[in-house]
């Protein structure tokens, strides 16, 4: 059974590697498998124009020598430069194979980058960046294999610096950490991935798969489909525009809660009360909370925030609560938590509940432990946490959501969907995340979150 979608750090990987040689899959057979899948992508690319391999000693360089056969074999014009030589039995024996004489410099069309992959842990020695970044001037189109060389797999930092940006990385075997987290996915281009044979493994990270939504059924109304409570603050717009999304984000009743008189751009179908915290404790029907955007953080919106928690309804915090939050506030809940900060609000998370993890992986797994919750860490490689599973990682989303207020956005989708209550909070959360997303790829360069907003009810559709 494959498993595609598993996110390795590196000591997985290996493991996995073992755990088919233990199987009776030879080191070379593997390699074999390795190259000629990326070759194919190889192969697709050069469209029959010069490509050069760079080639390390160990066994990513072993697979630039297989695709460097596999190339020339289909009539790809191909140079092999090898700064070092094999240093493993089996590059040595696809070295061989190849029967090729490695070349001291090359132009061409392609440069296939297999220098290092995931065992490097320190940054690429001066010559070999210097001959990788000349070969990079020297070639139109660069591909990576595995990872780029000067990458950390398990971090995703840049062990080295001025690394080319790749327009391909061909991972092999399973996703790396690296893959999906930044810095160093920026500079990797597309993605793809080859299939060696490696099987799932127990407690591995993965990507988030892309869901099928809630339709209603027949019989539903308004409050069957969910009744989503808003909590305005301080900053009105904020809880306003969280609450257009989340009327599009499958709950059949939106109420947003504000004491403010003029409330901006509030549209006619959005029910507005003054007096929330009445309603948390009275109201049966309400099925969850979004609290945070626009709250403002004086002692009044702490208040404010530690008692809508203490209602115990399943809740989404978000901007400004994510900076009030305290430990005691979580104390006795037992309905589902969504937190959804970026860097800098998880940061003050970690400060409030003492993490010292310096991984930002790792501390997310921890907080989510901590809060006995659902962090989603969002930017432009978002991670979800929640206790007792595997982290899930989002498939990378337009830049352009670098605007003010699309994190309201998608705190009212998440919200949202958690209201619906045909998902778990941690799938919930997903399904925002892919909501957030979608809606982002549809409405093109230069949107703004309301115009984000406006692209909703179609990015749904496209999860039926």
């Amino acid at each position: 059974m494959e498993a595609p979608n598993q996110i390795l750090t590196a000591a997985q990987m290996r493991s996995s590697e073992e755990r088919l040689i233990e199987g009776g899959t030879s080191v070379i057979e593997l390699m074999e498998r390795a190259g000629h899948g990326a070759a194919d992508w190889v192969y697709r690319i050069a469209a029959g124009r010069k490509v050069t391999v760079l080639c390390g000693p160990g066994n990513n360089g072993g697979d630039g020598y297989v695709i460097a056969r596999v190339l020339a074999t289909r009539g790809v014009p191909v140079e092999v430069v090898a700064p070092r030589a094999p240093t493993t039995d089996a590059a040595k024996e696809a070295r061989k194979r190849w029967g090729g004489e490695p070349v001291a410099d090359a132009e061409g069309a392609v440069l296939v980058d297999c220098l290092f992959g995931t065992g490097l842990s320190r940054p690429l020695s001066d010559d070999l960046h210097k001959l990788l970044i000349e070969l990079s001037y020297g070639h139109d189109h660069w591909i990576a294999v595995d990872l780029p060389s000067g990458i950390d797999a398990d971090s995703g930092e840049l062990l080295s610096d001025r690394l080319p940006v790749y327009s391909l990385t061909i991972a092999l075997g399973a996703w790396k950490l690296a893959h999906w987290m930044m810095p160093a996915q920026a500079i990797m281009g597309d993605l793809r991935l080859v299939d060696i044979g490696v099987m799932p493994v127990e407690g591995a990270a993965s990507l988030s798969e892309r869901p099928l939504l809630f339709v209603p059924e027949r019989d539903d109304h308004k409050y069957s489909r969910g009744l989503l409570a808003v909590i305005g603050g301080a900053m009105p717009g904020a809880g306003v525009l969280a609450s257009r999304a989340a009327m599009h984000g499958g709950a059949g009743y939106v109420k947003l809660y504000s004491d403010h008189q003029h409330l901006p751009g509030v549209p006619p179908d959005l029910v507005v009360a003054d007096e929330a915290m009445p309603a948390l404790a009275t109201d049966p029907r309400i099925a969850a909370v979004l609290i945070g955007p626009g709250l403002g953080r004086s002692e009044e919106a702490r208040s404010v925030l530690a008692w809508a928690l203490a209602c115990d309804l399943p809740t989404v915090c978000d901007a400004d609560a994510l900076v009030l939050l305290e430990p005691e506030m979580l104390e006795d809940r037992t309905a589902p938590l969504v937190l959804t900060p970026h860097a800098g609000e998880l940061d003050a998370i970690g400060n409030a509940f003492a993490s010292s993890e310096p991984d930002r992986l790792e501390q997310l797994t921890e907080l989510a432990e901590a809060i006995e919750g659902v962090l989603v860490a969002k930017g432009p490689d978002t991670m979800i946490a929640a206790p007792g599973r595997p982290p899930v990682f989002m498939p990378p989303a337009p830049s352009w959501l670098s605007t003010a207020g699309t994190g309201d956005v998608l705190a009212g989708l998440i919200a949202s969907q958690l209201a619906v209550g045909e998902a778990s909070a941690f799938q919930a959360a997903q399904n925002g995340c892919w909501l957030h997303r979608e809606a982002a790829l549809r409405a093109g360069p230069a949107f703004s979150a309301s115009d984000l907003v406006a692209q909703l009810p179609a990015a749904y559709g496209a999860f039926l």
